[in-house]
């Protein structure tokens, strides 16, 4: 249904709930040819109407004073309700912009989602447990607490590295195990060529 229609077919009577109507002050070139008495009965006329008492008047005066503010009156109230209809249309269509907006994004979400699903295979996973890891070997930062028990950082650490530049580390499958067992070769090597003192000091990180 046209609301459009619906509001011109009943523009004889005042809009519902409106509080306030518009009095044009050029209306004063007419009210001021009566007198008081019949400015009075032409004010109480005026809210009459305005209220939808459908008012009458046996004063020729008041009704010719008041008919051009009728028709006003008529015109604005055409105006409020072409206006009330664009605010509610406007409104409806914000209101479904604003829903379809979350919707869609919404839907961008779930897309992501879907992706690192889909894609999880793909995606190397770094744990903040992992204290290293190169190619496809990686050691714990349990396993490295294990082996500080008898080595510095800095050994394991150059163990580590030469591990990683060793070219034939493809055939290891434990980076600790591997680890573990070069810093074994390494400390007995070092204990027949190097005095204590020099060995405690390197233990300690100190050379």
């Amino acid at each position: 249904m046209d609301l459009r229609g619906f509001f011109l077919l009943n523009i004889f009577a005042m809009a519902k709930d409106k509080k306030s109507f518009i009095l044009y002050s050029d209306a004063i070139y007419t009210v001021e040819k009566l007198s008081d008495t019949d400015a009075g009965q032409l004010l109480k006329h005026l809210l009459r109407y305005v209220n939808d008492q459908n008012p009458t008047t046996d004063n020729p005066l008041v009704e010719i004073a008041f008919e051009p503010i009728k028709q006003q009156l008529k015109r604005d109230l055409v105006k409020f309700e072409d206006v009330k209809v664009k605010r509610s249309e406007a409104g409806k269509a914000g209101a479904t912009k604003r829903w379809q907006d979350i919707a869609n994004a919404n839907k961008g979400i779930q897309t992501i989602a879907n992706i690192a699903v889909n894609d999880n295979d793909n995606v190397n996973v770094i744990s903040k447990d992992i204290y290293r890891s190169f190619a496809h070997l990686s050691i714990s930062n349990a396993d490295i607490e294990k082996l500080l028990d008898k080595y510095s950082i800095n050994e394991i650490d150059e163990v580590l590295d030469s591990i990683e530049n060793f070219k034939g580390n493809k055939k290891y499958t434990s980076l600790y195990l591997t680890a573990n067992k070069w810093l074994s070769k390494n400390k007995k090597s070092t204990e027949v060529e190097e005095p204590k003192e020099l060995l405690l000091a390197r233990k300690l990180g100190l050379c």
